[in-house]
């Protein structure tokens, strides 16, 4: 009979005999200042036009684009990386190379789809061969930095294309050789340039010649590029 007392009390009857001191605020204002926004929030792309958010990305791409032309001890390359300029560089050059013709699988020119995934993969092996030998930036900032280094292998693939319409004689290879390995020696110097100080000492020749052949294939493939007649 006891215990069927005691589940008939109430659950809470104890709390009608609490009260409480007129010294503890009951009462509060849970309202937040409007103004107590950090400086971090002052700038968002959310608020701002299209075309203007466009033309800051432009203007990133092509800050780039001067790095690589003129290497110098600059971390913008790597802390503000982005795959638009190796996208829009290894599209331009594998529509380069592809020459628009339909059926350039019968004078042995490179497919897009070749030069595309070359690029591509040979980036991704060379930015894992970093990491494992214990690069110290981060994966898509080598894939950053090895895709704008492309840069002057494509300009000497618009100039061959020039020299190539006058025709394509000894005196004309002879320019596009040298063409060819200027750009090609510019790739890998840029490259090196950024890549080798993120490094250990003892290891920077096992980063470099990687690099070295990848940019020699991009370049022999620009070299021994031939107009569809």
């Amino acid at each position: 009979m006891a215990e069927v007392e005691e589940s008939s009390k109430p659950l809470f009857a104890g709390l009608s005999d609490i009260s409480i001191s007129e010294d503890i605020p009951v009462e509060g204002d849970i309202s937040v200042p409007v103004g107590s926004q950090s400086a971090d929030n002052d700038f968002s792309t959310l608020d701002e036009p299209v075309k203007d958010t466009i033309l800051r990305d432009l203007k990133a791409v092509g800050q780039k684009f001067v790095h690589v032309m003129y290497p110098k001890k600059s971390s913008a390359l790597l802390r503000d990386w982005d795959l638009w300029g190796p996208l829009l560089l290894c599209v331009t050059l594998a529509l380069m190379l592809q020459g628009g013709s339909v059926d350039s699988e019968e004078d042995g020119r490179p497919q897009f789809a070749e030069v595309f995934v070359i690029i591509w993969f040979g980036s991704v092996i060379i930015t894992l061969n970093t990491k494992l030998l214990g690069g110290t930036i981060s994966f898509f900032q080598s894939l950053c930095v090895l895709g704008y280094c492309i840069l002057p292998l494509t300009v000497a693939m618009i100039v061959c294309r020039i020299v190539l319409v006058g025709g394509s004689g000894l005196v004309s290879f002879v320019v596009r050789l040298i063409v060819v390995t200027a750009s090609f020696s510019w790739s890998t110097f840029a490259s090196t340039a950024f890549l080798a100080d993120s490094q250990p000492p003892n290891r920077k020749a096992l980063v470099v010649y990687p690099v070295f052949l990848f940019y020699f294939v991009i370049g022999w493939m620009i070299l021994t590029f031939s107009p569809s007649h």
